[in-house]
């Protein structure tokens, strides 16, 4: 008996077609991302219905808003509008000239960022080199016949 059973265990298995259900249309194939006809949403029903609010501002536009909208600020004697960013700089600026290191390294750095972004010319171009030589020879012939 026991011979048998390694007998069938051996044996491959026959192939069972199954039957499939013709479709009623070709697009109506389901797979990953497309959810039976009865799943998914109904038009004009969105998928999350108390999704983010309209109207509702991302962190990047609170801060813009924040930072650039222009307050009052009392300067020398004088009232004075300008940007909270601004305010923000001047008061490290008269902090640092006040003895406050880090307010002064801060704003040693913010200078720094932003002249390295700018690119530098270090050299004249032959162009450039061609307009001063022109301009040094007008210039040396008006004063020889003077």
């Amino acid at each position: 008996m026991s011979k048998d059973r390694h007998k069938n265990e051996n044996e491959p298995k026959p192939k069972v077609k199954r039957l499939r259900l013709p479709s009623h249309n070709e697009n109506d194939s389901v797979g990953y991302g497309r959810p039976p006809r009865a799943h998914q949403f109904k038009p004009g029903h969105s998928g999350n219905p108390r999704g983010r609010p309209k109207g509702k501002k991302n962190e990047a536009t609170m801060l813009d808003e924040l930072l650039f909208q222009r307050i009052p600020v009392r300067q020398g004697g004088r009232d004075l509008r300008m940007t909270v960013i601004e305010a923000i700089f001047r008061r490290l600026a008269e902090d640092s000239l006040k003895g406050n290191i880090k307010a002064a390294g801060f704003l040693f750095n913010r200078l720094s960022a932003i002249s390295s972004d700018q690119p530098q010319q270090t050299e004249l171009m032959d162009d450039d080199h061609a307009v001063l030589q022109a301009y040094l020879n007008e210039y040396l012939s008006k004063e020889g016949s003077q």
